[in-house]
């Protein structure tokens, strides 16, 4: 049940920024899997939800969202809901893989999780509340790609809103949760959390015991229980700290500092697109409760050669079909994925000029949302705006 190293998310949290929370995460996946950057306004559905694999009962109204998701699946790597909610999932590997815990078998995937936690959670802890419900109810499982059907996983997760975080990771039905209130936090395809533990599942320690995974004595340490030996990730999970640590020292952090630490090379956080599990996809945002919260999505493959285009949520949001997989096949890549391809492929100027796009477009939006008002109908349209812009640059 070993998997490939792959994705990290971060969240850095006052009194390290000046303009409330700020999240990152970079999503790598399978080679050749495209990943879709969807908008879903908010809708009210009374019948059950066709996730990935299995149904979940509905939930009355969802909130608007938008997600950057493996274009065959239902849920989402990451996103970000209206009320300032974005999540972030990792795969991880436990010792508790039998029975109602075995990942082979079809439940939930950790991405269909992401995605419900999204659209039904009003804060963080609301969401988390929402994430283990359902966790506890249905499990996790399933085939996590459409062309390995032995990649499964269980799940961590980041969730955040502007004014805190949680760590929650999972061990089949089982699971521990941290609060993060201030300063950085990141996870990495390893379960981090020991003995700190502020929500859990009932009776975790009881089981731990009844399968050997702890023997009673002393504090009970919920990542030595169920991680066993250590987990691929633990070196990536170390830079990502060391990381977070250099670009928060300034108490200045902002988003072009977690633009910067996702595109890090060095520390394979970021992952080329000809990588066996390439960065498909990449998130940053500002959360904020004093002024509109900022999403940046590159809805292309390798942060460190794409450029971050955002997105904020308004009364009549739309985003451009050219990052949407086509409807006649989830598994085809979208137009901007496409082009993005080939132009890394020819090398040239345009990454540059781009990235002179995206620097000016960060400019500006600083300085629009120092002042702005009630109406945000001026951001209908902005992903969409810069989605097309970059697509003329490839053309």
């Amino acid at each position: 049940m070993r998997g490939p190293q792959s994705c990290d998310t971060f969240v850095v949290l006052p009194p390290l920024t000046q303009h409330g929370v700020v999240f990152g995460k970079n999503s790598d996946r399978p080679q050749g899997e495209v990943q879709e950057v969807v908008y879903v306004p908010a809708s009210e559905c009374s019948e059950p939800v066709k996730c990935t694999y299995i149904e979940v009962e509905a939930a009355g109204g969802t909130k608007a969202v938008i997600l950057s998701k493996p274009g065959w699946m239902w849920g989402a790597e990451m996103g970000a809901n209206e009320c300032g909610v974005v999540i972030g999932n990792e795969a991880v590997w436990t010792t508790d893989n039998e029975g109602e815990h075995d990942p082979s078998v079809k439940r939930l995937l950790g991405m269909d999780l992401v995605r419900l936690g999204l659209e039904r959670g009003s804060t963080a802890t609301h969401a988390l509340e929402i994430i283990t419900q359902l966790l506890e109810k249905y499990g996790q499982g399933g085939p996590c790609s459409h062309t390995d059907p032995n990649l499964s996983y269980h799940n961590s997760f980041l969730i955040a809103d502007p004014t805190t975080a949680w760590v929650l990771e999972t061990s089949g039905k089982h699971w521990a949760a941290v609060q993060v209130t201030s300063g950085y936090r990141n996870i990495s395809n390893v379960l981090t959390i020991t003995t700190q533990i502020d929500r859990k599942s009932d009776g975790l320690e009881d089981y731990a015991k009844s399968k050997g995974l702890w023997d009673g004595e002393g504090e009970f340490n919920f990542c030595e229980a169920f991680s066993g030996e250590k987990k691929p990730g633990d070196k990536r999970y170390l830079a990502g700290e060391k990381l977070l640590a250099k670009h928060s020292s300034s108490n200045n952090f902002r988003e072009t500092d977690m633009f910067t630490i996702l595109r890090d090379k060095h520390s394979e956080i970021c992952r080329r697109c000809d990588a066996p599990f390439p960065t498909q996809g990449s998130q940053v945002s500002t959360l904020s409760s004093s002024r509109p919260s900022v999403h940046w999505f590159t809805a292309t493959p390798d942060p460190s050669v794409s450029v971050y285009k955002p997105f904020i949520f308004s009364p009549n949001a739309v985003i451009s079909n050219h990052t949407k997989c086509p409807d006649s096949d989830k598994t085809a890549p979208h137009t901007l994925y496409s082009l993005h391809s080939e132009a890394v492929k020819k090398g040239g100027d345009v990454q540059s000029l781009l990235r002179t796009m995206e620097a000016d477009c960060v400019k500006e939006l600083d300085a629009v949302l120092a002042d702005v008002g009630e109406d945000l109908s001026e951001f209908d349209e902005l992903l969409k705006d810069c989605v097309e812009t970059e697509v003329k640059f490839y053309r």
